[in-house]
């Protein structure tokens, strides 16, 4: 499949190897492998990834701090090198369609404006969305002064004044974390259980703990947060506000797949469940990336897309054989 296809390419009603639902860095990683094996591989991209907000991908080896936007391009041109198509728009139904003569899964696959495309493989790489506490004032900064991740932030925010605002037994952990990075932590418990040998831990490590109910984030004059104002009207300066958010697989438009989904600990949120490999208990269907395992980094993405794509090939050179080996027992193979 050598040369670059347009984005308008294989939309014609064949039926293309794999449709990648997704494109972020485990959706583009998985077809960078497909269209480098020379499947026909179509990657359909709302163009809403979850690091949108960030100013750069941090602990990516040898690209570290490079903004998400530019990451995206480079993958979106490298897949198109090997004959990958990128689709802007939105799935809004992926379902099984009949299979073929031999068995071979197909599915369907609907989108925004109408068109749909036909597969023999899914590559579900949607991501997750982050839900935030119902804090007036806190969304606004998300990403920026509002950070979920210490690997990922931590370093940007180090030395500042940092408070977590916690939202369930996760925060615990949460606040040592962020804790190496900064001398200056408080603790707002929002009513969430912190028993005596917690707040001695806390203390040993120079937390400060606040209980007073949270009111409002404060804004700053530049933009950025001044504070936390708690119900008794006082205002605890802080720079910087971690929080433990509720991580939830994006499944927009995939309810016909009928793709198995667990709840995570501590109620942070659902994912899909799939093998190591990203294969999930529908035939035909892989998953990778935050949708399989919301705490995933960038390279940890990328590397499950990867991971799957490779599984994905695999899978269907195996159903070509068969279908090859088929045609030979009828007399209808090429010499």
């Amino acid at each position: 499949m050598p040369g670059t296809t347009a984005e308008t390419g294989p939309l014609s009603g064949e039926t293309v190897d794999t449709v990648v639902i997704g494109g972020g860095a485990a959706g583009l990683n998985g077809a960078l492998m497909l269209a480098r094996s020379r499947r026909s591989v179509v990657v359909v991209d709302s163009g809403t990834p979850r690091n949108t907000p960030a100013e750069g991908v941090h602990g990516l080896l040898g690209l570290d701090g490079i903004p998400p936007a530019e990451l995206y391009a480079r993958g979106r041109e490298e897949v198109r090198r090997y004959g990958g198509v990128l689709v802007p728009g939105e799935v809004v139904s992926a379902a099984p369609a009949e299979p073929s003569a031999e068995g071979d899964p197909r599915f369907t696959v609907t989108l925004g404006d109408g068109r749909t495309l036909t597969a023999r493989r899914l590559l579900v790489a949607t991501g997750l969305l982050d839900v935030l506490p119902d804090v007036p004032g806190l969304a606004e900064h998300w990403g920026r002064s509002v950070v979920h991740c210490p690997y990922c932030h931590g370093w940007e925010v180090r030395d500042e004044p940092v408070g977590v605002l916690a939202t369930g037994p996760a925060s615990l952990h949460h606040a040592l974390l962020f804790r190496q990075l900064t001398e200056d932590l408080v603790y707002f418990t929002r009513g969430t259980a912190l028993d005596a040998d917690t707040r001695a831990r806390f203390d040993a490590r120079g937390i400060r703990v606040v209980d007073t109910p949270v009111e409002q984030v404060v804004q700053e004059s530049d933009g950025g947060i001044a504070g936390v104002r708690l119900a008794d009207g006082r205002v605890v300066a802080r720079r910087v506000l971690a929080v433990a958010t509720a991580m939830r697989a994006r499944t927009e438009g995939l309810a016909g797949l009928d793709l198995p989904q667990e709840d995570l600990p501590e109620g942070l949120g659902h994912r899909f469940t799939a093998d190591a490999a990203g294969a999930t208990g529908v035939p035909g269907v892989w998953v990778a990336g935050n949708a399989a395992d919301p705490t995933a980094q960038v390279g940890a993405s990328a590397a499950a897309g990867a991971l799957a794509g490779a599984r994905i090939n695999a899978d269907l050179a195996t159903a070509d054989t068969e279908a090859a080996l088929a045609a030979a027992g009828t007399g209808t193979a090429a010499a």
